[in-house]
């Protein structure tokens, strides 16, 4: 055998431009090939300012360029505005000097057409973007080259503009071509990723035509570049190869379908959301116009009615409420089995198995196994549907937009952390206890409650207690509480208690309880206590058994702080979710809907619990308001603090 590199590059390709071999032996001169409609394609060259010259044809293809003696310089004549950018440009010309050719070489230039001595218009940008620039070669004089200065419009935008219409910022597109980005793992074989690829990539295009071809002008902005359409569809394609690998093909060819199948409204609706996610962050929202809250009564006689909103016991236990003790027969059996798990949990948040050492292991001083924990933060939610799309949207994480089982999460934490919810394994971290009996004084109250919890090697414990007066919303008390396990995660985004708050915290003074201090920074120094078992003692002084205990999903407070009240106001009963429970609205959304106000707006500060206590207390203030109202109307009087039916309701 001989090697056939080289051997035929002088002889055409039979096949000519039809030629379907990579790499094909034979010449592929484009500036002899025929082309379908007879006509011979030739090549012309335009010198470039850094010393290049540039070949092009008159069609649309591949251009190249090779290395030309000559000082750049000699080659910058200044050319008239192009009219195909509809900017004004710097260009070498692509006439020869004729001061420098012999009178033979004069002779041979007559001779040549038209097309080949005429000024030639710069190549055809590739995306609809700018030129790509390279960078000046330190050995050329260019002191008196032109910059090249190009002005373009793109996506409607006028890039020249000092302000555009929109405030859309700069988006610099790399340069990719359409293969699969690497990974280290791939979830298939890199043919399997191209042909996907492609076929997403074809689908974002058509939309994407689709959009152009629109008369209205105010949709400029919504189309995509050609590069920008190959960077979405690798952006796309890449962020479900990352994902679960059993589903990639699945998810992809999902998304290939639902782009099929999409019609333009849709399209657009999703452009602009990607726009709107580049635009600059507006200002926080302020609280708006709350709904005020009106009883028509005096604070004690709201205290007199509140009782008559407490949940009956029963049935309670089957939504996560603890209305009884744990017997010591149930107490046995989960320790027992406690002790055969040997300290084996599932994370709370990547329900990855991992094993706990309260007290820390001795060989390295660890509180856990397993690593670092790779979680999502919020739930997953089906977004709003569009107006004119048929199906339901795929399920979302809130907290990074990426779509239920794609993603294994976006957040990582040092360690795993679990919960449980089992009564009888929150016994014996710590037993429960019912409010004693008590008669604190004549005056009837009730109290709005609410706690923070945090991880430990315990499970999930108390770290803040918060008891505020109803309806007045007065403070009556707000500790840190130290919890019985090593922390192992203070929750900080929830809880809005962080690792400051216990290093700044003062130990809790019995003589003055709501006296709080100014840390050095200006933040509030809470007061601390030792343990659960004292924040639950000073509730206790607070509370009789007909004190009604007031708060917004109770149930977690109250296993928390294990205890057992019966007479509890839980704004998750008193505003039900339409599917009723295990569903309910969160209290947020409740302040939002019913009274008009934004609570927890601190983001990733966490929650307040003081806030949240009071927000607890003014729905319900307007649930005894509306009951009252309803009470009015069937005849319902109030005389003396006490309320008396009509004759009708006899």
């Amino acid at each position: 055998m001989f090697s056939p590199l080289g051997l035929f590059k002088h002889t055409p390709c039979p096949e000519g431009p039809h030629c379907s071999l990579t790499p094909c032996l034979f010449s592929h001169d484009r500036s002899t090939e025929p082309h379908d409609d007879g006509v011979t394609q030739r090549k012309t060259s335009v010198a470039h300012p850094l010393g290049y010259e540039e070949e092009t044809d008159e069609l649309d293809g591949p251009r190249k360029r090779r290395r030309v003696k000559g000082n750049a310089q000699d080659h910058l004549v200044e050319k008239p505005t192009n009219s195909t950018f509809g900017a004004s440009i710097s260009l070498p010309s692509s006439q020869p000097d004729t001061k420098r050719l012999s009178k033979a070489s004069k002779e041979q230039l007559d001779e040549l057409p038209r097309t080949a001595s005429r000024t030639i218009s710069p190549p055809p940008l590739r995306g609809g973007a700018r030129a790509p620039t390279k960078k000046f070669d330190s050995t050329l004089d260019t002191s008196k080259a032109r910059t090249p200065v190009v002005q373009t419009r793109v996506n409607g935008f006028d890039s020249a503009s000092a302000t555009r219409k929109t405030p859309l910022p700069k988006v610099k597109v790399p340069e990719e071509s359409l293969n699969p980005r690497m990974l280290i793992n791939p979830p298939a074989s890199h043919a399997i990723r191209l042909r996907l690829l492609t076929m997403l990539h074809e689908q974002l295009t058509r939309l994407n035509d689709e959009v152009k071809k629109s008369d209205d002008a105010s949709k400029g902005p919504l189309t995509l570049s050609d590069s920008e359409l190959i960077i979405q569809a690798l952006d796309e394609e890449f962020q479900f190869a990352r994902g679960n690998f059993s589903i990639y093909q699945n998810v992809i060819k999902s998304r290939i379908m639902v782009l099929k199948k999409m019609k333009l409204a849709i399209w657009e609706a999703e452009r602009i959301k990607k726009i709107a996610e580049r635009l600059p962050k507006t200002t926080p929202r302020g609280p708006g116009t709350p709904r005020p809250i009106v009883t028509e009564m005096t604070p004690a006689e709201e205290i007199a009615f509140v009782p008559r909103l407490a949940a009956q016991q029963e049935g309670l236990n089957k939504h996560g409420y603890v209305t009884t003790m744990p017997t010591e027969t149930e107490l046995g059996a989960a320790r027992n089995g406690v002790e055969s798990a040997q300290g084996w949990e599932q994370c709370d948040r990547c329900n990855t198995r991992f094993q706990v050492f309260p007290g820390r292991r001795e060989e390295d001083g660890a509180l856990t196994s397993g690593g670092t924990c790779t979680y999502h933060w919020a739930k997953p939610r089906r977004p709003d549907v569009v107006k004119g799309e048929n199906k339901p949207r795929e399920l979302k994480y809130a907290c990074c937009d990426e779509i239920l089982g794609v993603s294994s999460g976006c957040t990582k934490a040092d360690s795993h952390v679990f919960k449980t919810s089992d009564p009888k394994r929150l016994a014996l971290v710590m037993p429960f206890e019912a409010t004693p009996v008590s008669n604190l004084d004549d005056i009837p109250r009730a109290v709005c409650f609410d706690c923070e919890m945090g991880y430990s090697t315990l499970g999930m414990e108390l770290i803040r207690l918060t008891a505020t007066a109803w309806p007045d919303g007065k403070e009556l008390l707000d500790v840190l509480v130290r919890p019985l396990g090593e922390v192992l995660d203070l929750n900080s985004r929830f809880s809005g208690v962080w690792p400051e708050d216990y290093a700044n915290a003062v130990p809790y003074d019995q003589a003055s309880p709501h006296q709080q201090e100014t840390a050095d920074d200006g933040t509030t120094r809470l007061q601390i206590v030792d343990s659960p078992f004292t924040a639950r003692e000073l509730l206790f002084k607070l509370l009789t058994l007909e004190t009604p205990l007031i708060g917004h999903a109770l149930e977690n407070d109250l296993n928390a702080a294990r205890i057992l009240h019966p007479t509890i106001v839980d704004t998750a009963l008193l505003f039900p979710h339409p599917r009723g429970l295990p569903l309910r609205f969160g209290l947020k959304v409740l302040m939002k809907r019913h009274l008009g106000r934004d609570i927890q707006m601190g983001g990733d500060q966490g929650h307040d619990s003081k806030e949240d206590a009071r927000a607890a207390g003014d729905l319900v203030r307007l649930r005894v308001g509306e009951m009252w109202q309803k009470m009015r109307g069937e005849g319902w009087t109030k005389r003396d603090g006490e309320f008396f039916p009509g004759p009708a309701v006899w």
